[in-house]
């Protein structure tokens, strides 16, 4: 198992738009992490993975999100998509698992390509209890509470928090190890997690995106601006 039970694991990205984007960053903050007790990383792009992958030797969980307005699947849609981050030194590939299109194959014929051609466990994003049924019978080594609140049928879960009930729900009915991911921002919603029966969790902005982490603050006290 590469990423241990228990694990912190920090989600280092930076889109185009935030000062903090690229490998340079990216491997800095991977860094930070890691000296801070994170024992997993995920990484969005071939060159942020092989930046992180030099200075590091946590389990990384690379992704490579495609753009594409027309397909709603960008988390790693396609093989070679997949191929890009593995030969980057990614440890595990993580995917979007649900059934919607995407520019490229199924997401239970992608897990089998990356798993028979690459060699990689596959970390398998899913929103529903269904996807992650697919997801591990298909051979995916971890499934992942990521995109709860960020597909159509689930955007209603977005304003509520981390999906604690999915979690709790893939935990009860999956063999594979669950990872609780998106929205967890704060101490006691990991410990939370952890009590329901997450193997890990993930959590990205609340520790590596500064930019959104100042918008918070600044919310609080635009109320006491002059």
């Amino acid at each position: 198992m590469l990423i241990p039970k228990g694990a912190l694991v920090v989600s280092c990205q930076a889109r185009a738009d935030n000062p903090l984007h690229g490998p340079v960053f990216m491997a800095a903050m991977a860094q930070a992490a890691e000296a801070g007790g994170a024992r997993g990383l995920r990484a969005n792009g071939s060159e942020d993975v092989a930046a992180i992958r030099a200075v590091s030797r946590l389990p990384v969980i690379g992704i490579a999100k495609v753009f594409d307005n027309r397909f709603p699947v960008y988390i790693t849609p396609n093989f070679e998509a997949a191929a890009s981050v593995a030969r980057a030194g990614a440890d595990i590939i993580g995917i979007d698992a649900t059934p919607r299109p995407r520019d490229g194959e199924p997401a239970g014929h992608l897990i089998g390509r990356i798993r028979s051609e690459l060699g990689r466990e596959v970390f398998a994003d899913v929103a529903r209890l269904e996807e992650g049924r697919a997801a591990a019978a298909s051979g995916a080594g971890y499934v992942a509470t990521t995109l709860s609140g960020y597909t159509d049928e689930t955007a209603h879960a977005k304003a509520s928090g981390p999906d604690l009930e999915l979690l709790s729900a893939l935990v009860d009915a999956l063999d594979v190890p669950v990872v609780a991911e998106g929205r967890f921002d704060t101490p006691d919603l990991v410990a939370e997690a952890f009590a329901r029966g997450a193997h890990a969790v993930v959590v990205g902005t609340m520790i590596t995106n500064p930019r959104e982490i100042t918008k918070r603050f600044a919310a609080a006290a635009a109320a006491f601006s002059a």
